[in-house]
């Protein structure tokens, strides 16, 4: 890492080591007749391992030397699945898939090679999955007795969610081609079985390319199920003869953007009945609905549910809520009493966490959307930290962060955005980015400054602001084409959207066309979105952080953008990360880049403007 090193108060208030070790995440929850299972991350050593909860004890199932993580398409997901004697799941070191019996200690490999996994599942003995061999993608099934590999599907760009029916009769699956993202048009297709095998596939529904379908499912009855945006948010539909059909639901996402693979975020119990996760202005809910009864609320005092499971008991979630980090919660279906299984203890006493405000704030030709968090211990107008997360189609959502809470800790208010283009505000508020990247998400950073500024709740000279990934180019052109931040920081963000296009992976590889434009064709636009270009306009301190094997974000991004900086004598600051990836894992790197970022805007702040 190239660093300048600074020490920290004596008297740390809460330091960036125990806001990264807050940091413990769950994903994934499987339940079947073994139990319960789930994905826990830790941030100590980065390390992604299985848990079995059974009898109301939890136990670690992955041994040393073993993380449960895939990158397929990078971001990865769906890692493992339960088949009828333990787990499978994918190995994080060589991308390969391992069976691990509850009664065996040591997982057994069933492949072996230069292809990744990702999007497991388990029938009739087969293990489905995606498959990615350097640019090619699958739908395979391995099996889990003679290790022979079968062909799915081929032939699209790009496949998700492979699931057979429960009578073993059909197959479906999301599949969507280039310049396409899974968040602006899929399509959903269906294979019957026959004497043969799976026999020609059909679309079932997406042949238009005007609408995003993720999340197929089977009822018990072997009924097909799906979320899709046609009618303009993220919503359960159901196959009928007349095609898919709406049902009762809130006018609302019930899924994010799929940016990784394996999401669970609403289940079908049958043509009345599901169980499913939505937003509401940001917050989110969850329930039992019924189209011809009274739905059932199972919401309770959290407001972020993913990796929906149930039995006939229990519900199950990994769930976070504005006082409690990430946690695998238990609730039960009759009564609705909540059991906390596994996380969900905050680092802080509950009268030091700063709870989140919903902001909706007016910005150019709209209104935007984000939460604020106030400064604890602050003056009345104390500084501000935009947080724009990465994506750019994704969102933040109100929940104990404690990132977020590392800030406030130390007298910083912070607004983090859902920006035009965010995921959770319908399909329409989410097209707003088409071409309009580095315009309209840049507005709304500035705007949420003026307009926290004029409510008296901000010192608007003393604005920040930082981004990851996507997020970090946000910040750089709001740096470079706006006079409204003290400072900003950078992490492996974008600097040169065309060196971006040229470098990245497939998954992203036609994303900027819809962002930006045509590279060729709409060169000059390019030109004035881009940062690099720009950096002569960028007075303000920079402080930069960067991971060496980042494969979206290529590390020549930031040493281009530094460079051009240092030559421009604008004061900057870089730290390189030689063994992380897109976004830090390892803890040590994690609280390094936060305690330096702290650090960097205090010396913004004390020198002279």
């Amino acid at each position: 890492m190239n660093e300048t090193r600074a020490s920290s108060p004596k008297a740390d208030p809460f330091s960036a080591a125990q806001a990264v070790a807050a940091g413990t995440d769950f994903a994934e929850l499987q339940v079947g007749p073994l139990g319960l299972f789930w994905n826990e991350y830790r941030p100590e050593d980065g390390a992604c391992r299985i848990w079995h909860w059974q009898d109301a004890k939890a136990r670690r199932l992955t041994p040393d030397g073993f993380s449960v993580r895939s990158r397929v398409y990078e971001y990865g997901g769906g890692s493992f699945c339960l088949s009828h004697d333990g787990v499978l799941f994918v190995n994080e070191a060589d991308q390969q898939l391992y069976h691990q019996s509850l009664n065996d200690e040591q997982p057994v490999a069933l492949t072996s090679g230069d292809c990744r996994y990702g999007d497991l599942g388990f029938a009739d003995g087969q293990v489905l999955a995606v498959e990615e061999q350097a640019n090619q993608h699958r739908l395979v099934s391995i099996g889990l007795a003679d290790h022979q590999r079968h062909l799915l599907a081929e032939g699209a760009d790009f496949y998700a969610s492979p699931t057979v029916s429960p009578d073993g009769r059909r197959l479906a699956w999301i599949e969507w081609s280039r310049p396409h993202q899974p968040w602006t048009a899929t399509r959903l297709m269906l294979a019957e079985r026959t004497a043969q095998g799976w026999g020609e596939p059909r679309c079932v529904a997406g042949n238009d390319g005007e609408e995003s379908i993720q999340q197929p499912r089977f009822d018990a009855s072997s009924r097909l199920y799906c979320l899709t945006d046609r009618g303009g948010y993220w919503q359960p539909w159901m196959e009928s003869p007349q095609g898919l059909q709406a049902l009762p639901s809130a006018q609302a996402d019930h899924a994010p953007a799929p940016w990784q693979l394996g999401g669970r975020t609403w289940l079908p119990l049958d043509e009345h009945t599901y169980l499913a996760s939505w937003t509401d202005a940001g917050f989110g809910r969850l329930g039992l609905c019924h189209s011809d009864d009274a739905d059932e609320d199972f919401t309770g005092t959290y407001t972020r549910f993913r990796s929906l499971a149930l039995d006939e008991r229990f519900i199950y979630a990994v769930a976070a809520s504005p006082t409690s980090p990430s946690a695998v919660i238990s609730i039960e279906r009759h009564n609705h009493a909540v059991a906390v299984l596994a996380g969900g203890v905050a680092p802080l006493p509950l009268e030091q966490i700063s709870p989140p405000r919903t902001l909706r704030y007016p910005s150019a030709s709209g209104d935007a959307h984000g939460f604020f968090y106030p400064a604890m211990n602050a003056p009345a107008k104390p500084p501000l930290v935009v947080f724009i997360h990465g994506g750019p189609t994704s969102a933040c959502y109100p929940l104990f962060d404690p990132r977020i809470q590392y800030w406030t800790q130390r007298g910083f208010a912070v607004a983090d955005l859902n920006y035009r283009g965010s995921s959770g505000y319908g399909r329409a508020y989410r097209q707003a980015l088409h071409l309009n990247w580095g315009v309209v998400d840049v507005e709304d950073a500035c705007a949420v400054v003026a307009y926290l500024d004029g409510q008296g709740l901000i010192d608007g000279r003393r604005a920040f602001i930082r981004g990851g990934s996507a997020g970090g180019y946000t910040t750089l052109c709001a740096l470079a084409f706006h006079d409204v931040f003290r400072a900003g920081a950078s992490l492996y963000g974008v600097s040169d959207p065309v060196a971006l296009g040229r470098a990245t992976h497939k998954f992203e590889g036609d994303y900027l066309d819809w962002l930006i434009g045509d590279p060729q064709q709409d060169a000059e636009r390019y030109r004035a979105r881009t940062p690099l270009l720009h950096a002569d306009r960028i007075r303000v301190p920079v402080i930069f952080f960067q991971g060496e094997l980042d494969a979206v974000v290529v590390p020549q991004q930031t040493r281009d953008m530094v460079s051009a900086l240092q030559a421009n004598g604008v004061t900057v600051e870089a730290h390189y990360y030689p063994d992380e990836r897109h976004g830090f894992r390892k803890a040590a790197n994690q609280a390094h880049a936060l305690e330096h970022e702290w650090l960097f805007y205090r010396r913004v702040m004390d020198s002279p403007t």
